[in-house]
């Protein structure tokens, strides 16, 4: 059961449940706890540590994995949560007796962790040993894997095939009209896009700011990284897994089968890839940019790189042999990027704990991030403003001052976002009220009209 299903699909689905007397097992995604269970008996959340678990936008904002918690709680049935990169908030529960902690230590087979190489990009382009994207030791240890005809991944999490379109003579940069977001260029379709809002913009021939014909595409997605590897590795077959090559209901599945199948010899793709693939021949994984992963503004930014690195890397080496995982970084010191070299899960918790204990982020306290959005740029920033001093009078410094999210401005509405931290023992439904009393005391100003306000609790970005 999931989002790609039609509604007759789902319909069908829905009264084979209610109408089944039989013991069944149902797979699904986050929207699959809301289905008409009678005699449920046990819920796996797998990959428990898996952002996309948490719904966003629009509402209902849930997170899928607790709303699976509460749904076996009301069925009287058992949970197990699944990862071998656990969320902070999980392990700690688990660690400190509120859920049982089992541990799994060998993999399936016996086989061995893959041994984790980091490429310090910033000394091979000192060296110039470097093409392109790639460094030789990356394109070195792919001719390696595939010369004993095995096969490899490389991950990139930014799809398209240039981030950016830029001017080199005067620097101008085409955005969205609706959005607060530089435009990616698309090769296939020759058209920018906006990965926020969908619009689609012509690629222009000359700069709309100093009238040159200078424009060029900068950057690489794995569109563009797909023709290079072609390029660099000419008598392989190559596949990219992304949203752009999944869109439709099959696009997914066979990707995966003709991967399995050894229809390819390299599959490059965005986070997807990250997803707990089980191919048998895979012998290397190269991450061609860590950076991006962990250099990002969120306190969850060390967590989820760590996990997505590590989580990568086990796709090689699942049967036979050790397998290869090759880093691409400019900042090979970073000590997450150790602690995945290793596989030191444990080590990297306890020093995210310590951090996440120092600056007062979960699993300490709870946070609930509150959004504002208006049409009018100064509208929004007053409103914030007041509705930011109104809580600290009650709140007092567990309120931020309202900050400019990453992209401030999505479909033509100006954001601002307002963080409040709460102790884990404060009671949330006395905050809702207070929340809620504030709301309504401020929509009584004109100058709220037009406002959209809404709440994010835990947050997953």
């Amino acid at each position: 059961y999931h989002s790609k299903f039609s509604d007759n699909e789902r319909v069908d689905q829905w009264r084979r449940l209610m109408a089944s007397g039989e013991p069944c097992v149902v797979i699904g995604a986050r929207s699959a706890v809301f289905l008409p269970f009678s005699r449920l008996g046990l819920v796996i959340v797998d990959e428990e540590h898996e952002a996309s678990y948490k719904q966003f936008d629009p509402a209902p904002r849930y997170n899928g994995r607790d709303a699976a918690t509460v749904l076996a709680s009301m069925h009287g049935a058992k949970t197990i949560f699944g990862s071998a990169t656990p969320t902070v908030e999980t392990y700690y529960k688990a660690s400190t007796g509120k859920f049982g902690l089992v541990t799994l230590s060998e993999r399936y087979g016996d086989a061995s962790l893959p041994e984790i190489e980091i490429v310090d990009m910033k000394a091979e382009r000192g060296r110039k040993a470097v093409s392109g994207y790639f460094s030789h030791r990356l394109l070195d240890a792919t001719l390696d894997a595939l010369g004993r005809k095995r096969q490899a991944i490389l991950f990139h999490n930014r799809r398209g095939y240039a981030p950016l379109a830029r001017c080199r003579m005067c620097a101008f940069t085409p955005k969205c009209d609706h959005c607060d977001v530089s435009l990616t260029y698309h090769k296939r379709t020759n058209r920018l896009v906006c990965h926020y809002c969908g619009a689609e913009y012509a690629v222009p021939t000359v700069c709309p700011e100093c009238r040159e014909p200078a424009i060029e595409i900068m950057g690489y997605g794995t569109e563009r990284l797909e023709d290079e590897i072609a390029s660099n590795f000419r008598d392989r077959r190559v596949l990219r897994m992304d949203l752009d090559t999944t869109r439709n209901k099959e696009g997914y599945s066979r990707i995966i089968d003709d991967f399995s199948a050894h229809k390819a010899d390299i599959l490059v793709g965005t986070q997807m890839v990250t997803k707990g693939l089980d191919f048998g021949d895979v012998d290397l994984v190269g991450v061609l940019n860590a950076d991006s992963l962990i250099n990002f503004p969120d306190f969850r930014s060390a967590e989820r790189s760590f996990n997505m690195i590590e989580q990568v890397a086990g796709r090689a080496g699942r049967r036979d042999g050790k397998g290869r995982v090759v880093i691409q970084t400019y900042n090979p010191e970073h000590p997450i990027l150790d602690f995945a070299r290793r596989h030191d899960y444990l080590g990297f918790y306890e020093h995210e704990l310590e951090e996440r204990r120092a600056f007062g982020f979960p699993p300490f306290t709870r946070i609930i991030n509150i959004y504002l959005k208006h049409r009018d740029a100064a509208t929004v920033k007053e409103c914030a403003s007041g509705y930011s001093a109104a809580l600290r009078q009650i709140f007092g410094q567990r309120v931020s001052p309202p900050q400019e999210p990453l992209v401030s401005r999505v479909n033509s509405m100006y954001i601002r976002k307002i963080m409040l931290k709460a102790e884990r023992d404060v009671s949330m439904v006395k905050i809702k009220e207070i929340l809620r009393q504030k709301y309504i005391e401020l929509t009584s100003s004109p100058l709220m009209r037009g406002l959209t306000v809404y709440y994010d609790v835990d947050p997953a970005f």
